[in-house]
């Protein structure tokens, strides 16, 4: 299986994304080539990776969490808020990414915990000492990426803790007026991390 593979598959999966906006209860329009396009190069991206020898174990941790970031920052860019349809099952489908990725490295499951009570810790803590500085959809996700970014390492954890604020200032300085979606933030560099490891 090629790139092109990859890349149709993604603007498929895409395509059906979109479908899943528009039909949740507080339903998303998102033009069609932004979820087709941008699902179709981060797959494309991630079937290059396999191509040069990316496991298949890890494989589908960058390709569901691509898929989903392009959902989630569609939805806070869109319409500023990360909705509970998405990132509620996004705890079960982490752990069922996570399982193969387990049994080939057991000491996964542990950082991946670690990562989740870190990422999602520390915004719970923020959201409870200023509420209006972390939204509470943040919070939610940051679980899932929190156990996903964990599988990798606790310190690609924090990196992209750390990344996500630094994306998060610079967007605010650049915009006058409004709130900034952070979704976007943090979304980026979770999904980069599964990019590049192993």
């Amino acid at each position: 299986m090629g790139v092109l593979f990859w890349i149709c598959c993604g603007v498929v999966a895409g395509c059906g994304g979109r479908l899943l906006l528009r039909a949740l209860r507080r339903g998303v329009h998102v033009p069609w080539p932004w979820c087709a396009a941008a699902v179709g190069l981060a797959w494309g991206v991630v079937g290059a990776r396999i191509e040069a020898g990316m496991p298949w174990w890890w494989a589908g941790v960058p390709l569901g969490l691509g898929w989903l970031a392009v959902l989630l920052a569609a939805c806070d860019l869109r319409a500023a808020r990360l909705p509970d349809a998405l990132t509620l099952p996004a705890y079960p489908a982490t752990i069922a990414l996570l399982v193969p990725v387990a049994l080939h490295e057991p000491r996964a499951s542990t950082t991946a915990a670690g990562g989740l009570v870190l990422f999602a810790g520390t915004y719970l803590a923020v959201r409870l000492i200023a509420p209006h500085a972390m939204g509470p959809g943040d919070v939610k996700l940051a679980g899932p990426l929190g156990a996903l970014v964990g599988a990798v390492s606790l310190q690609a954890v924090l990196g992209a803790m750390v990344a996500a604020a630094a994306l998060t200032l610079v967007a605010t300085t650049s915009r006058r007026a409004g709130a900034v979606p952070h979704g976007p933030a943090m979304l980026l560099p979770s999904w980069l991390v599964t990019l590049v490891w192993p």
